[in-house]
Formats: C-alpha cells, structure tokens, sequence
C-alpha cells in the first residue's frame, strides 16, 4: 500500500495552497490548506510555509491511520523540503520517497484547490496547466476587477513589487522584531530578524561600531 503527497495552488498568485493525500488501495482523498498568510510579506520571508506544509502533512497521514508497511510517496516539490527531512526521521528513508506526482493523486489535489479558488468567486482557466503566464495574468485581471479579494493574493512574492496593485500590501506589512541579548554588551535588544543557534547578535550601537566602513570607489 502507498500513501502519495501532492500540492495544488503553489505556483499560482491566487489563494492559500492545498496539501493532499491519497492512499492508492482504498481510493481515500483528504487534503488541507495551507493559509494564504503564509505567502505574504512577513510570513512568507520567513519560509514558515515549509512548517506549516510539514504539519499539515503529519496530520494527513495521521488522519489516513499509515500502517506500518506503507511507504509515503511524496511530490518533488520544495515546498516539502522540510516535511521529507522530518518524515524520514521518524519512518526512515526507504519508507519516504519523493517522486513526480501524476495521475490520481494529481488531479484530486488539484480539483480541490479549483474548488476553493471558485468559493472566492473566480472561475479558472479551462486550458491553466498548458499556460502558466496567461494563468497568472487571468488571475491578476480579476484581482484588479475585485482588489477587496488582494487579502487572497500570494503578495509575499518578490517579483510581484513590479506591480503597482502589489506595492501596498508589501511595503505596510508590519515589520516583526525578535528579543535577543548582545554579544558585545551583554544588554537586551530586538532585532528585526529571528536569531541563530550560536551566531552572535549586535544591538544597533555595538553593530554601528563593528561594522565594516564603507570604502569609495575610485573614479
């Protein structure tokens, strides 16, 4: 028996993404999203997506009882970078492969992820998979026709801050600080970045000192 993983939605400017799980023997489909805040602006530079992607994995396999001798047959994706690792930990890596969706698995996925974008009111491309360009542009469209529906929209990727409509929702996203002591000073800061495990952190002073000054170049 198998268990395949596949995503829908995560190339798409429009909405959250679906995660879905089927089990070939018994035909059972389930799947769960992931929320469209984790692919804008604050959220999505922390890539906490890949968290969310891994958790709402496990809760599918947990949900689908995965028996001991089912293997998981995950899609290629990157957006499972981090539910792969964790997985094989726990059921080892001959149990956990990573392969190119098709077929049953594929079409479910992404039957669910056009039936929640229809829920906002938007009727996808009959012709989307063969035309990814024209498929993004459609959805820009009729976001422009509808800018109450942005709150749905992947603003959190770069290359959207070419697009005037985009511009707002990337620049006024509250920025997001971090507690964290200087390795310099000894004394409480925040910083606008989550700390490392054993790299040193500045407070703007000490960092205003340390670091590099700024060279010309000649003419």
């Amino acid at each position: 028996m198998t268990i395949t993983v596949d995503d829908a939605g995560s190339g798409d400017l429009l909405f959250g993404v679906v995660i879905g799980a089927y089990r070939d023997q018994s035909q059972e489909f389930i799947y769960d999203l992931i929320d469209v805040k984790f692919f804008q602006t604050n959220l999505f530079r922390k890539k906490e997506y890949l968290t969310q992607t891994s958790r709402i994995v496990c809760q599918l396999l947990s949900r689908l009882k995965l028996n001991p001798e089912e293997e998981v047959k995950i899609c290629q994706g990157y957006i499972f970078d981090q539910a792969v690792d964790e997985l094989r930990k726990v059921y080892g890596d001959d149990r956990i492969q990573r392969i190119k969706v098709i077929g049953e698995p594929q079409r479910l996925t992404e039957i669910a992820y056009l039936d929640e974008i229809r829920n906002l009111g938007y009727e996808p491309l009959a012709e989307r998979e063969e035309k990814r360009a024209k498929n993004f542009f459609h959805m820009m469209s009729w976001l422009k026709e509808n800018p109450t529906m942005l709150k749905y929209a992947k603003t959190g990727w770069p290359r959207l801050s070419r697009y005037r409509m985009f511009k707002p929702h990337q620049q006024n996203a509250p920025s997001e600080n971090y507690k964290a002591v200087c390795a310099d000073c000894g004394k409480e800061c925040e910083v606008p970045f989550k700390p490392a495990e054993n790299r040193p952190v500045y407070c703007q002073k000490c960092w205003t000192v340390r670091k590099p000054a700024r060279h010309k170049v000649p003419n």
